[in-house]
């Protein structure tokens, strides 16, 4: 298995792993539970992300903002801020013991899981 697909099955449980913590009733064990799984699934999407750049497009990227960037501009993700707001997302993530930046943080995992599959599905061809 090369890296590129273990990143992409890897992704792909993460994903569904965090979809599965969204679907249960809403605690607080959930709530962190979710946020946690946020933060699994986002480093193995822009790792993904970046695996892919440089193996299909030759493009160098450092960090989650940068691979982002690059993606857009090579049309492999649509260039939508949501993708930047998500790196401003996991940075919050650090302060979710603070119980309002954590019901924040926790609103946004829906739309950031369909995020990853998009990257997901464009990296792997996957439909």
């Amino acid at each position: 298995m090369t890296k590129i697909q273990s990143l992409w099955r890897d992704l792909a449980a993460s994903v569904a792993r965090l979809k599965e913590a969204l679907a249960l009733p809403k605690s607080d064990i959930v709530r962190d539970s979710a946020i946690h799984r946020f933060k699994i699934a986002f480093e193995l999407c822009w790792k993904t992300l970046k695996a892919f750049m440089e193996e299909q497009h030759n493009a160098i990227c450092t960090s989650p903002r940068s691979c982002f960037k690059a993606a857009f501009k090579n049309g492999v993700i649509a260039d939508d801020p949501f993708w930047i707001d998500l790196t401003k997302l996991r940075n919050y993530t650090v302060h979710t013991c603070n119980e309002r930046l954590a019901a924040f943080v926790y609103a946004n995992p829906p739309a950031a899981a369909e995020r990853f599959r998009d990257a997901l599905r464009a990296t792997s061809g996957e439909t």
